[in-house]
């Protein structure tokens, strides 16, 4: 059936995309894939190895590890959420689907290798675990139920696993940021977003702490106030379709010179906070000022991206940027091995050099390992994922998502 009648059969779907526009690779996209990747190795190894802002050390020698953490920090795991949901409103709008269809080829895609890496850094964890001196502990922890039903339901197994099962609550409700496509002022749900997620946490954390469900608390928050984010990202989706022709042909200098400053303006404010950290050695989880910057920076790094679209950039970045899924999965192999080679008594910012160098080349060399190595390139998500049985229902009945249609 042709595309432009397909779509018009299905009630509620989206017409079909004028030839080549979501199809063809996009540099600016493939850059903001990339960055959103190797940003998340660069903010956690500006953190000493218990995840904190080197306290014993003094507020001199906390300064270069925090601003390199205010730079890298502004590619948040919320960019990555931005771009799985534009990849797959574009995709959508290439190739209309139905709801269970989209959803069976989302698990199909994200749920192995969630699986497969919550099952090895449970057991690599152990790694450190022994060079801390807590292994007894995490072997106990290993062994109680409520623990695997956090690994699967929260992606605790690892502090950056959690992006999937969010990302997968997110998708359940793609129909509804759907309707941001035609409405481009939506991209203000991302001011809903953060302003529900800064709302709803200050009456959860008092009210529920010390109880086993605030964690799921908290993430059904995460999910409820990022559907904000989906709306945005849907609505730059319908940006970029409408005017991205134009766009590629020149840089809109005005509209540009705005996100500048816009960025600019949150970059102060994140440093306005991370001075506190610098001073106190403590993370600042109480600035409203620096968290409104944080979590609306993502949305002024993919608008930006967008306008400078014409812009030259990099050849190399189509060649790398499939790799960010598998950069974001492997690099906590690295870091965790880096601090157990680091003594503890060198300076922060020879801690942060020393695991950055360690960890980025021999993440990469394993990412493109995995990659050509055929059953288990899946893992990263470059590989059409294995039959697991109970996951049969929910992927047997929907064919691997072609390659312009997958996300981050």
């Amino acid at each position: 059936m042709p595309q432009d009648t397909q779509s018009r059969s299905r009630p509620g779907a989206l017409p079909a995309a004028p030839k080549g526009d979501a199809r063809t690779r996009q540099a600016w996209i493939d850059g903001l894939r990339l960055m959103a990747g190797l940003s998340m190795l660069g903010l956690h190894a500006t953190a000493d190895r218990h995840g904190l802002p080197f306290p014993s050390a003094t507020a001199e020698d906390r300064l270069w590890p925090m601003i390199l953490r205010t730079l890298f920090y502004s590619a948040r795991t919320e960019l990555f959420v931005m771009l799985s949901i534009f990849l797959l409103t574009l995709s959508l709008k290439l190739r209309p689907r139905g709801y269970s269809q989209t959803i069976r080829q989302q698990a199909q895609r994200l749920l192995p290798p969630f699986l497969f890496w919550t099952a090895f850094y449970s057991l690599f964890s152990l790694l450190k675990a022994g060079h801390m001196g807590y292994l007894g502990a995490a072997f106990t922890t290993l062994g109680a139920p409520e623990t695997w039903l956090s690994y699967l339901l929260l992606g605790t197994a690892k502090y950056h696993l959690h992006f999937i099962p969010t990302l997968l609550g997110l998708l359940l409700f793609y129909p509804l940021f759907l309707a941001a496509y035609t409405r481009p002022w939506m991209v203000l749900g991302a001011c809903l977003a953060v302003w529900m997620k800064w709302s709803l946490e200050r009456w959860a954390y008092p009210v529920f702490w010390g109880n086993d469900a605030l964690p799921y608390i908290i993430r059904a928050i995460k999910i409820l106030s990022y559907l904000g984010y989906g709306l945005a990202a849907a609505a730059i989706a319908g940006l970029w379709m409408r005017h991205g022709p134009s766009l590629r042909r020149s840089i809109p200098w005005a509209v540009t010179l705005t996100l500048l400053l816009c960025g600019a303006l949150l970059l102060n404010f994140k440093a306005q906070t991370i001075a506190k950290v610098i001073a106190t050695g403590r993370w600042v989880f109480d600035d409203p000022v620096g968290y409104w910057a944080d979590f609306l920076m993502p949305v002024v790094l993919l608008l930006l991206a967008m306008v400078l679209t014409s812009a030259k950039w990099p050849k190399q970045l189509p060649k790398w940027a499939p790799y960010s899924l598998g950069i974001y999965l492997c690099h906590p192999i690295f870091l965790d091995i880096a601090e157990v080679l680091l003594p503890e008594d060198i300076a922060p910012i020879l801690q942060v050099i020393f695991k950055i160098a360690f960890a980025l080349p021999l993440t990469l060399g394993l990412v493109q390992l995995l990659k050509r190595t055929k059953a288990l390139a899946w893992t990263i998500g470059l590989g059409p994922p294995p039959q697991i049985a109970f996951l049969t229902p929910f992927t047997s009945k929907t064919p691997a998502p072609q390659k312009e249609e997958t996300s981050c």
